[in-house]
């Protein structure tokens, strides 16, 4: 499943503390990547440091990855809706490119200081670090 339009940016190297008892890549270190390259992405897409994790779709493992094996993530932003972003995730290994795993919808909701919804004002994304949040605003 290849989609250009998705940028791997961020890459881990799988590691011996990272494996499950058969070995491979255990699926809930692989989500706690994910769930924390996304939240990166939502926070310089929505300019706000204030994000949360709403959904998250049916998740595809694929394949698997073992120790030593390369993996990277991608992202792509599908949607904006008033307070949320939607965007889509894949994780494949480096070398042989074969996908690891998908996840069609991620949604994030932008928050205010009072913990609710907030409208954010994108409407698409922007590969420029102009969103990046002021200074002491990401807590």
């Amino acid at each position: 499943m290849e989609h250009r339009d998705i940028n791997f940016r961020s890459r881990k190297w799988v590691r011996p503390e990272d494996l499950n008892a058969n070995g491979t890549l255990f699926g809930g270190s692989l989500l706690r990547w994910i769930d924390e390259e996304a939240t990166i992405y939502a926070i310089l897409q929505l300019g706000n440091g204030r994000v949360v994790t709403k959904y998250m779709s049916e998740i595809n493992f694929v394949s698997s990855a073992k120790q030593g094996d390369l993996i990277e993530m991608g992202l792509q932003a599908v949607s904006f809706g008033t307070t949320s972003l939607t965007m889509r995730a894949e994780v494949r290994n480096m070398i042989s490119r074969s996908s690891i795993l998908s996840i069609e919808q991620i949604v994030f909701v932008s928050l205010g200081p009072d913990g609710r919804p907030m409208a954010h004002g994108y409407s698409e994304a922007t590969y420029a670090r102009d969103r990046i949040p002021e200074p002491g605003t990401l807590g």
